[in-house]
């Protein structure tokens, strides 16, 4: 009896996990592929076999092209390509290296020439893939541009701020996000307006949403790519009327890779502040700055479990930061310490103090004297 429930739990718990993972490609961030085959004069090419695939995953679809030639592939993994076109009579064509990359819709029509099958025309330089399908614009950045360009705790949204039309005031305390609309603020549209997804699942911080900010911690090692549309964006896009951001994670492939890094942060290359250093030098502390000790680190991992079939990919990154900040306090004067309390005298009509009447004086305290400077009186 025992058993049998044990085979129910786990059946049970297999077809969620099944459920589970089809829910999850329904969300994926996804791009496509269209064009047309023609020959050299221009004529439509009628039933040649257009196969495109990603050795990488082990993916491959084939398609037929229709009456005036055309060929499409949609719902494609963002990735590098190779893209084959067949047909009886003419040269295989072979283009490598196509770049398809998240919500870019891609075209690349090929054309074929007369010749043997067994023959292969090459097309092995790296090209993005234009998009011509739709009139939304935006800028794509690949897995390299992700990786090698600098990011303050390796945000990867903020590179948002490199898009045209955007207005990024940085962190600063004195801008409150809640209120003030200018940061990340893309085509004049408020910064709360833009939508961040993930593999296409919202991961904005709240209803709001931040253009700068994730509710999940998006590392530079986990993303593939991502593309932010400012403008002309499709109804699947978004919900948003601010710009688009649509992130892609990384994906196990059939060899195995991983990375492995730490980035540090040391107080010893910082500046001291002007205000600090004069405090220090008064009280004869050392010129010290404020501790600021930053450590990023992780690494990340993935491969096959079935070749062409199942891919694992893990990120893991951790942080530690040791800051000291300095603060400003009003400190009461040695008279007021002493229970003498000074106030200033009248003005004169050209706005200076009356040091007739209030030449200066001495006074008592309750552990010595005191002067005070003409102007005052106590």
């Amino acid at each position: 009896m025992k058993r049998s429930s044990l085979k129910r739990n786990l059946l049970i718990s297999f077809v969620a996990l099944l459920l589970g993972a089809t829910y999850g490609w329904a969300q994926t961030g996804t791009t496509s592929l269209h064009g047309t085959v023609t020959d050299k004069t221009g004529a439509a090419i009628v039933g040649a076999k257009v196969t495109i695939s990603n050795q990488g995953l082990g993916l491959s679809r084939e398609s037929t092209t229709g009456a005036t030639g055309e060929y499409e592939f949609l719902s494609l993994p963002p990735g590098t390509y190779v893209l084959t076109v067949e047909m009886t009579n003419f040269r295989k064509y072979e283009q490598t290296n196509l770049q398809l990359l998240v919500n870019t819709p891609g075209t690349a029509n090929v054309r074929l020439e007369v010749g043997a099958t067994i023959q292969t025309v090459e097309v092995s330089a790296q090209t993005v893939a234009l998009n011509t399908t739709d009139a939304s614009l935006g800028i794509a950045f690949d897995e390299n541009q992700v990786k090698q360009l600098p990011l303050e705790a390796g945000n990867v949204p903020e590179l948002l701020s490199l898009q045209a039309g955007v207005t990024y005031t940085g962190n600063r305390p004195d801008f409150n996000k809640d209120t003030d609309t200018r940061n990340g603020a893309v085509n004049g549209a408020h910064s709360d307006q833009s939508n961040i997804t993930l593999d296409g699942v919202d991961v904005n911080t709240d209803t709001k949403g931040y253009a700068f900010q994730s509710v999940l911690p998006i590392t530079q090692d986990s993303v593939q790519e991502f593309r932010v549309t400012t403008s002309n964006y499709n109804a699947d896009e978004g919900r948003s009327s601010g710009a688009q951001v649509a992130l892609v994670t990384k994906s196990g492939t059939n060899d195995f890779h991983g990375s492995l890094f730490e980035l540090h942060r040391n107080t010893f290359t910082s500046a001291n502040d002007y205000f600090i250093k004069l405090a220090q030098l008064q009280s004869g502390a050392p010129n010290t700055p404020p501790k600021l000790i930053r450590n990023i680190f992780g690494g990340s991992i993935g491969g096959p479990f079935k070749k062409d079939r199942l891919f694992f990919f893990a990120n893991y990154q951790g942080g530690r930061q040791r800051e000291a900040q300095s603060v400003v306090r009003v400190v009461p004067s040695a008279a007021l310490q002493d229970g003498v309390i000074t106030y200033q005298c009248q003005t004169l009509p050209d706005g200076s103090l009356d040091t007739a009447t209030c030449p200066g004086m001495t006074v008592s305290g309750l552990t010595g004297s005191h002067n005070i400077q003409p102007g005052y009186y106590a």
